[in-house]
């Protein structure tokens, strides 16, 4: 259990440069989100350290499907179980109380213990006790908010993932800073990966979160790396003339699927790593791009304009047999999966604009999620519940999110420069 928290510390390891946080702010939760309080967790370990419980609350108030009460309005301060006294809880108005305590070790570590109660059948329903060390105070705080969520509603939490973005800073006279920055999922502890003055695209996580593919222009032309995030060390792929683009990881982790026009038209390809073997698997004289894998890795998904405009098709890479998966509104594109198979969000494109939508792949039904009207790049948290996305927001790029049912909404603004291009980690092994 220890491991799993603390092997989020490697991220660390990648740090360039800080940059300014994104801040999640919620515009829509659920219609009556469960009220749940979060108390500040004991701590006598005499140096600062950071607020496990403010995390905690804050992950689960920002899901939306929470509503946490704010610390001035609470009557008491309990640590233990013999400390909680459920109706002033109850009186307050929360249907659940987490408490806890932070205690020094001997070895440096510190002890963090948690506890769920439910108010209104005054009893204790979870609790859990993780060590960490007093710099991975925040990844303790955020595995403990998934399991509490997890506790609460049936959905394992992705608080303790990661997302990464491109910003672009103007440095005037038409040229920008770009840099692939990563950050935890709540846009805290933001670190550059990489930094250029030519643009950055495309990046995409390998199932087990220790790589990263992305397309870089640092050479003059379009060129696919992939970056070992524990390390930092990077290297180029295979290159070809012409376009070199949207790498897609296959689930097993050994192949990419990329988007090639060194044949003289955009095909997609799917790479070998070991072995550097390339397969064309798609040849039409339409524009074939930003594929996507099947969570069986049975399948690519990808976006074609064969039938005149661009729309979303399946192909079974055995077989060969191709499938048109979305027909309605003017164009549809980037489709990403859910990791059950049974949804496939994208961007959908109607006499309003570009929004987000999802479509249930089992009866076909399709949901337009935003009434934004420059949507791009959705990614999808690996739990299914809450799509990220780029748009426009006074004039600058910013990301946002939805959740696949549409009523839980908010924005992640920040304070340097366009955000654009997010993609959302796989769980972190």
């Amino acid at each position: 259990m220890v491991s799993r928290v603390v092997l989020g510390a490697w991220l660390l390891l990648v740090a360039i440069v800080a940059r300014a946080e994104l801040v999640v702010e919620v515009t829509q939760g659920v219609t009556e989100p469960t009220p749940v309080a979060v108390v500040p967790f004991e701590w006598n370990g005499g140096s600062e350290i950071e607020d496990v419980a403010q995390i905690i609350s804050n992950d689960l108030g920002r899901s939306g499907f929470f509503k946490t009460m704010p610390r001035a309005n609470m009557l008491s301060n309990p640590y233990r179980q013999d400390q909680v006294f459920y109706r002033d809880w109850r009186i307050s108005g929360n249907d659940y109380l987490v408490i806890g305590r932070l205690e020094p070790q001997p070895d440096g570590q510190v002890r963090v213990t948690a506890e769920l109660f439910d108010v209104l059948q005054e009893r204790r329903v979870w609790g859990q006790v993780v060590n960490g060390t007093p710099a991975n105070m925040r990844d303790v705080a955020h595995y403990l908010a998934d399991q509490i969520f997890e506790e609460l509603t049936g959905i394992k939490g992705a608080f303790s993932t990661r997302i990464v973005y491109v910003t672009a800073d103007s440095l005037g006279a038409g040229s920008f800073r770009y840099r692939l920055q990563m950050a935890d999922s709540d846009g805290a502890r933001p670190r550059t990966i990489l930094e250029s003055k030519e643009p950055i695209l495309s990046p995409s996580w390998s199932r087990d979160a220790s790589k990263l593919a992305y397309v870089s222009f640092e050479s003059g032309r379009p060129s696919i790396y992939i970056q070992h995030l524990a390390t930092g060390q990077r290297q180029r792929i295979q290159s070809f003339k012409g376009l070199n683009g949207a790498p897609a990881w296959s689930p097993s982790g050994d192949k990419l699927a990329v988007v090639l026009s060194k044949d003289g038209n955009p095909e997609i390809y799917v790479l070998t790593l070991a072995t550097g073997q390339l397969d064309r698997v798609t040849r039409h004289y339409g524009i074939d791009t930003e594929p996507t894998w099947s969570p069986d890795g049975q399948s690519l998904v990808f976006t074609s304009d064969r039938g005149g405009r661009p729309q979303i098709y399946s192909l079974n890479l055995q077989s060969r047999d191709l499938k048109r998966l979305t027909f309605e509104g003017v164009s549809n594109s980037r489709g990403r999966m859910t990791q059950d198979g049974r949804f496939l969000t994208m961007v959908h494109q109607d006499s309003e604009g570009f929004h987000i939508a999802v479509q249930d792949l089992k009866d076909g039904r399709l949901d337009i999620l935003t009434n934004s009207r420059l949507d791009e790049s959705p990614t999808i948290a690996p739990n299914g519940s809450i799509i990220l996305y780029a748009t426009k927001k006074g004039g600058r790029g910013v990301l946002a999110g939805v959740s696949l049912d549409g009523n839980v909404r908010f924005t992640m603004p920040s304070s340097s420069g366009d955000v654009r291009e997010p993609a959302w980690s796989p769980y972190l092994q």
